[in-house]
C-alpha cells in the first residue's frame, strides 16, 4: 500500500514484552500523524496477521520467544520488500543488529529512545530515508570496506559512515560535509539496500 499525503503512519510492533509493547502502541496511537496498525506480541501473530494491507513501518524485537526476531525480519522482508522495518534493541551495540540488517531490516532504535526522537525516526524511515547508529556505522563502513580504504566505496557515503562511526548524528554530520540530514538519511537507505542486495545475491549464489 503507498500511502498519500495526509494520511497517518501506520506502525506495526512485535514485541513481546507487554509493558514495551502497549507503552509504544500508546505513544504512537496518541501521536499526531500515526496510527498504531497492530501490536503483536509474537513474530507468528505478526506474521498471521499481517495481510494484504501491510503497514507502513514495523518495529521488530530481536529476542522473541518462537521465531526469532532475526528470523522474522528475514521473512517479513521477503514478504514485504517495500516496507521498512527496524531492530528494537535494548543497546546499539548489540552484534545482532548487523545480522538484522542483513536479513533486511533498515535500521535500530534503543528501546529507550525518547518518544519524540522515536517519532521522528518513525517517520524519516517512512519518508525514505534510514537511521544508522555510530556502532552500526563502524559494522557497515567495516563490512563493507573489508579492511580495504573507505574510498573503494561511493565517496560520499564513505565520508558520511566515518562521520556517523565517529559519534555525528545527522545533523551535525550534514553541516561538517555540506550536505542536508536529508540526503544523509537517503543516503544511508542506499547502503542499506546494497547490503540487502549483497546478502540476497550471496545466498542465490549458494
Amino acid at each position: 500500500m503507498s500511502r498519500t499525503r495526509g494520511d497517518p503512519i501506520d506502525v506495526a510492533i512485535v514485541e513481546d514484552e507487554k509493558t514495551i509493547r502497549e507503552g509504544l502502541a500508546v505513544l504512537i496511537d496518541g501521536a499526531i500523524g500515526f496510527r498504531c496498525a497492530g501490536a503483536f506480541g509474537s513474530m507468528e501473530q505478526a506474521l498471521s496477521r499481517i495481510g494484504r494491507d501491510p503497514p507502513d513501518v514495523v518495529l521488530v524485537d530481536l529476542g522473541l520467544p518462537g521465531i526469532s526476531g532475526l528470523e522474522g525480519i528475514r521473512r517479513l522482508s521477503e514478504r514485504f520488500p517495500d516496507v521498512p522495518l527496524l531492530v528494537l534493541a535494548v543497546y546499539d551495540d548489540d552484534d545482532r543488529i548487523l545480522d538484522a540488517v542483513l536479513a533486511g531490516a533498515q535500521g535500530n532504535v534503543v528501546k529507550k529512545t525518547p518518544p519524540d526522537l522515536l517519532l521522528t525516526c518513525l517517520r524519516s524511515v517512512s519518508d525514505g530515508e534510514a537511521p544508522m547508529s555510530p556502532d552500526l556505522a563502524r559494522k557497515v563502513l567495516g563490512l563493507l570496506t573489508n579492511g580495504e580504504t573507505p574510498s573503494r566505496l561511493v565517496s560520499d557515503d564513505a565520508r558520511i559512515l566515518e562521520k556517523l562511526a565517529a559519534g555525528h548524528v545527522y545533523q551535525t554530520a550534514a553541516a561538517e560535509l555540506s550536505l542536508s540530514p536529508r540526503e544523509i538519511g537517503l543516503r544511508m537507505k542506499r547502503v542499506y539496500d546494497r547490503l540487502h542486495l549483497r546478502t540476497a545475491q550471496k545466498h542465490r549464489i549458494a
